[in-house]
């Protein structure tokens, strides 16, 4: 029988739905200490993220397996499973430590002006609104591939979803969304998967970085070894920023693991607590 149990985040999920502000901040802090140092992910074959004992805010979770990467019946690399982690920073997309060896984050003066006044409530995170693309959640998520479509399903925010189409093109003027409109195709042991026709809602991360709706991402996804993914997003968004920049993150394998329901909209007592400016751990 498959187990659904594991470590549970800082809170008794739906049953309760409550997160002190204090421990929100701690959640994020225990995450972006799981971050791999970006110089230590480049071209190493995802060395950094192996190991055991958990990541971000799951603790004491068994080890991912280090076998050798699986493989569909026809070759291809098979993603599939509920993975832990993501492809950057949740609280600084700034931060050096998620950023691929010689990016910069640079942003245009309007942009720098603006995150100097969001203020924490606002976060559309907070508000159980989708975390966009490479933010994504501190939850478990699962890759589910087809022949036409890969799926990413979040367990947590608002039990979203995005759809990859494979081996397709983007539409020639896309509606603006969330997570905008992906296609994907394979190079190699690597998904890479292009998305435009975002809106300018999301934040990139906990401080407050803002896009436009002239982002463009490139997201490349290896499975290393059975139990880990390696994660570059590069960001383009001539809007925003001076220069596009890579990210590096790295999720692992929760074996045995189902996504659980996790409901933010119900009994959210979290952001009524949250008092002053956006701002990563330790409120600096």
């Amino acid at each position: 029988m498959m187990t659904l149990r594991r470590s549970t985040p800082l809170s008794k999920r739906v049953v309760t739905g409550i997160l002190s502000a204090a421990a929100l901040l701690a959640a994020v802090s225990l995450l972006a200490q799981a971050q791999a140092p970006a110089g230590q992910n480049k071209g190493k074959g995802g060395e950094a993220a192996k190991g055991g004992g958990g990541l971000g805010l799951f603790r004491n979770q068994p080890a991912p397996p280090t076998g050798p990467a699986p493989k569909l019946a026809d070759g291809t690399p098979d993603l599939s499973g509920v993975w832990l982690g993501g492809g950057g920073s949740d609280a600084d997309i700034a931060n050096p430590r998620s950023l691929k060896e010689g990016s910069k984050v640079i942003m245009l003066p309007w942009a720098e002006a603006l995150v100097k006044t969001r203020q924490s409530k606002e976060d559309p995170e907070a508000n159980c609104l989708p975390a966009g693309i490479p933010r994504g959640s501190p939850y478990p998520w699962r890759m589910v591939q087809t022949p036409t479509h890969y799926f990413l399903l979040f367990e947590g925010n608002i039990h979203s979803y995005r759809q990859i189409f494979m081996n397709a093109k983007h539409p020639a003027d896309p509606d603006p969304t969330w997570f905008g409109h992906s296609v994907g195709h394979w190079e190699g042991n690597t998904l890479i998967v292009d998305t435009v026709g975002f809106n300018d809602k999301f934040w990139f991360d906990y401080m407050g970085h803002p896009h436009t709706e002239k982002l463009h991402t490139i997201e490349r996804y290896t499975r290393t070894d059975e139990g880990h993914l390696a994660i570059e997003v590069t960001i383009d968004d001539p809007g925003a920023y001076t220069q596009p920049f890579t990210t590096v993150g790295r999720a692992q394998l929760m074996v045995g693991a189902e996504l659980l329901e996790y409901i933010c909209q119900e009994n959210n007592q979290d952001l009524p607590k949250l008092e002053g400016p956006a701002r990563g751990p330790g409120g600096r």
